[in-house]
């Protein structure tokens, strides 16, 4: 039940982050964007730092070693062809290709939060502190996400109070996995555990994939070294946290 509880706590407050979208109606757009990709660059370390520093290590604890790299590569391969299936890219200014359809984005989004509650519920079931790691990485992560989401809707005609509803109602899929997670761990608690390497695909294949592409498009010296720093301390935090 205490897990239970955990995962709960988890998965509400990750969906709560889909609020912040309304930041950008209240910051200026040339400050917005030097914000975000800060927080894109530490999202990136986040992600990368909580796969190989913590879902990776505990897999292995868990996992022969021959099976977790197949997972691993089946993960980095799943989140790739959800993206390109549901046109869903973390492009991080709102008026890319691949938003070009709001409905669209509204189901990558949903389907990409419910994965978010299965490995929050997964990383939890595993270890406690596990799971708090992993919830700390998906937030960092979901906060830009969620200014660009919040973008795309209305960009494609939503109304800002229709799109901000929408965003949380996409971001509650988060708790709607995170129970599935849970339950499911209690008569099939080794496919549950699979998600630990699988998510560690996932994350790196945004981190690698998404987000440091985003950050190596920037030119100027000063704040490709201001992002290179803000990566960093994301993998710093991802490794101080290892010693919870």
């Amino acid at each position: 039940m205490e897990r239970l509880i955990y995962i709960l706590l988890s998965t509400v407050l990750v969906s709560l982050i889909s609020f912040v979208g309304i930041l950008a109606l209240l910051i200026k757009e040339k400050l917005l964007k030097k914000i975000i990709i800060l927080l894109v660059s530490l999202s990136a370390g986040t992600l990368m730092g909580g796969a190989f520093l913590h879902l990776i290590p505990e897999a292995v604890e868990r996992f022969p070693a021959s099976n977790i790299f197949i997972y691993i590569l089946f993960g980095f391969l799943l989140f790739f062809i959800i993206e390109k299936l549901l046109r869903w890219h973390h492009c991080h200014d709102g008026k890319c290709k691949a938003h070009e359809f709001a409905y669209m984005s509204l189901i990558g989004d949903g389907m990409h939060n419910f994965l978010d509650g299965l490995i929050i519920a997964a990383s939890f079931l595993a270890d406690i502190n596990l799971g708090i790691i992993t919830t700390i990485a998906i937030s960092l992560h979901e906060i830009p996400q969620e200014i660009s989401d919040f973008g795309v809707l209305i960009y494609g005609g939503f109304k800002k109070s229709r799109a901000l509803f929408l965003n949380f109602i996409c971001a509650v899929a988060a708790v709607l996995g995170g129970l599935i997670g849970y339950f499911l761990y209690n008569f099939m608690n080794s496919v549950v555990i699979v998600l630990l390497p699988l998510a560690a695909g996932g994350f790196i294949y945004i981190g690698a994939s998404d987000l440091i592409p985003e950050i190596k498009k920037e030119l100027k010296p000063k704040i490709f070294i201001a992002n290179i720093i803000v990566f960093i301390l994301g993998l710093a935090l991802m490794y101080f946290l290892s010693f919870i």
